[in-house]
């Protein structure tokens, strides 16, 4: 059983109140967005309109919940690098700075492609155009890790969680009505 029908059998045993919330955690999932969240629950008889909001609202949580953290933790690695240089030039003992590790082939082609996707488009375009290569949180962690300012990250990610989780919303909403 793949992790969408598990969301989908929760969404039809839950009550009402509730569903909207399951969405919500499906959103914050990798691969499944918003836009699969708001799907899980169109199939799952929530109001296409319900739905949308939930996935949009546990895709946007849990990307901003990552951008801050990356932010925070490239903060005091950029610090504790420059703390270190300041140190070593002053000629105090210093232990030697690990240089950043190889990732495995996957990992390293995907951020390839994110770099050349972000040296074309720049921060609005990967931000629009990510979810047809890589999920959100990947973006804006990507993002984020290469120093964007976190407002500027969150206005654009949020932008396109909002506007592919609408469309697919309109599609999928549309077609059932057209089967119903």
């Amino acid at each position: 059983m793949s992790l969408v029908d598990t969301f989908q059998d929760l969404v039809a045993q839950v009550p009402d109140l509730v569903q909207p919330l399951i969405v919500a955690a499906a959103g914050a999932v990798p691969f499944i967005e918003g836009e699969g969240a708001a799907v899980i629950g169109i199939i799952g008889g929530i109001h296409p309109a319900i739905a949308a909001a939930a996935g949009i609202i546990g895709n946007f949580v849990c990307v901003t919940v990552l951008v801050l953290l990356t932010a925070r933790t490239r903060s005091a690695v950029v610090t504790r690098t420059r703390t270190r240089r300041l140190v070593a030039a002053g000629g105090g003992d210093v232990a030697e700075v690990p240089s950043p590790e190889v990732g495995d082939e996957r990992g390293s082609a995907r951020r390839a492609k994110f770099q050349r996707a972000f040296e074309r488009y720049g921060v609005p375009g990967v931000s629009l155009l990510g979810p047809l290569l890589l999920p959100t949180q990947f973006t804006a962690t990507m993002l984020a890790g290469a120093g964007v300012k976190t407002a500027r990250i969150l206005f654009w990610q949020g932008l396109a969680i909002v506007a592919w989780t609408t469309l697919l919303t309109f599609v999928v909403g549309g077609a059932m009505y057209v089967v119903h």
